[in-house]
């Protein structure tokens, strides 16, 4: 199921509740309510009939199918990757280190896990995290797992982009597509290469999966992952410069 928050502000409008009236007859706090209605929030059930309620209207106004046109959502992949292990939402929220609640969120789609807690439930599984990732694999989509893992909030990375946190904000949300010039600094900003956001998922996919596995862990970690961050941001003379050098002290430490 998916909540608009359009739909949400529209139908509240339209009893003519302010947004702090709302809330205290849902009886969930301002905040939440103000994120729901932007779309950084998706509620759960609990939420949505709270919300039906105070509205009086049925929770099926609130609420369409959310059409899995790209594929499996990252909830459902763990949740599919979870059974097929034979573990249980305790034993797999334990093994990577969060808890069971969060994790049982993450399945059912109410909240999109940061880069770091892929990795961990990813490492938990047994599997790249690349896996997990899967059809989310959008140009928007990947910003924003790059931003999260960094800890930067929008409004940071807009400004180190030098471009608006409302820019940044509708291009996670898909809804708009930045010129060329916009994507180099969202790169810039971010420590990797213009062309990260416009490769296929797919052949990604295809060139982790052809090395062997010990390449694969190598490069999920993420010391491995900050220096490919630095190299893809160098010109091709600081590259070669990198490159003497490393024969260099390779070299050295063969002659002792």
């Amino acid at each position: 199921m998916l909540v608009r928050g359009q739909r949400i502000r529209t139908l509240r409008e339209a009893k003519g509740y302010t947004l702090q009236e709302l809330a205290v007859r849902a009886k969930v706090s301002l905040s939440y309510l103000s994120e729901i209605e932007r779309g950084s929030k998706r509620p759960s059930l609990k939420t949505i009939d709270k919300l039906a309620q105070a509205l009086d209207v049925p929770r099926s106004v609130m609420v369409e199918d959310e059409k899995q046109e790209r594929g499996l959502s990252i909830g459902d992949k763990i949740r599919l990757l979870r059974k097929e292990k034979g573990l249980s939402l305790a034993e797999l929220a334990q093994e990577a280190g969060i808890s069971t609640s969060y994790l049982s969120e993450i399945e059912r789609g109410a909240v999109h896990p940061s880069l770091f807690i892929l990795k961990q439930l990813a490492r938990a599984i047994g599997v790249p995290a690349l896996v997990l990732m899967g059809y989310e694999g959008s140009l928007g989509h990947k910003l924003r797992m790059l931003r999260e893992g960094y800890g930067m909030t929008q409004a940071e990375l807009a400004r180190r982009a030098g471009v608006t946190a409302g820019l940044i904000g509708q291009i996670e949300q898909g809804k708009v597509h930045p010129s060329l010039k916009t994507l180099e600094k969202l790169a810039l900003a971010t420590g990797v290469s213009p062309c990260y956001f416009i490769l296929e998922s797919g052949a990604v996919d295809q060139l982790v999966s052809a090395m062997n596995p010990e390449l694969r862990e190598l490069l999920l970690e993420p010391n491995t992952q900050a220096v490919l961050g630095l190299i893809a941001n160098l010109s091709q003379s600081e590259l070669q410069f990198i490159l003497r050098f490393i024969r260099l002290y390779k070299e050295s430490g063969r002659l002792r």
